[in-house]
């Protein structure tokens, strides 16, 4: 049985003590540019330092990729490259849907290289069902199982699952300046 993302949110109240303040399946965002995918944004922080404490937090989910200091968490269900579909309808459409459901994920993509793509940002990504490849700007790959943790800091590269089944990933990005 596939995992079924949930997002569980804890807070404070005025006098210290713990409480749940969220707890809810996650909802996935599926756009037309994307065919098979599914995208679960569960939470986010501003850029800077986050900070904690009694006042409620509300997730920063937009843009899609953090400024530096901000964080993103979200889990990213991949079908096989094998299965999906080209994405058919207009372009321009399509890049409207992806923008206004997930602004800023389509600046970092290379039209003339399909997936690849390079962020200003340290992500840890976590495979959690299926297979999924990496590849960097060589060519090269490594298969990532579920256990399998990547550490990517910034560097230029693309996702596919190769295998027969949907992949689950967990991706955390925490936004960071690029040195030269």
């Amino acid at each position: 049985m596939p995992i079924q993302p949930r997002l569980i949110v804890t807070g404070r109240e005025s006098d210290g003590t713990s409480v749940f303040v969220t707890d809810k399946p996650a909802e996935p965002i599926e756009v037309a540019a994307l065919p098979g995918s599914e995208i679960y944004l569960l939470w986010g922080t501003a850029d800077g330092a986050p900070t904690v404490g009694t006042k409620p937090r509300q997730p920063k989910q937009h843009p899609y990729f953090p400024g530096a200091g901000g964080t993103r968490i979200l889990f990213h269900r991949f079908a096989p490259d094998s299965s999906v579909a080209e994405a058919v309808g207009d372009p321009a459409a399509q890049a409207a849907e992806v923008t206004a459901k997930l602004p800023g994920l389509l600046d970092v993509f290379e039209p003339d290289h399909p997936g690849m793509h390079t962020t200003d940002s340290v992500d840890y990504g976590i495979c959690l069902e299926g297979e999924m490849c990496l590849e960097l700007d060589n060519g090269e790959e490594v298969r990532l199982t579920p256990g399998a943790c990547v550490v990517q800091q910034g560097t230029r590269h693309a996702w596919h699952n190769r295998s027969d089944k949907p992949a689950l990933m967990c991706y955390v990005l925490i936004g960071a300046d690029r040195d030269s």
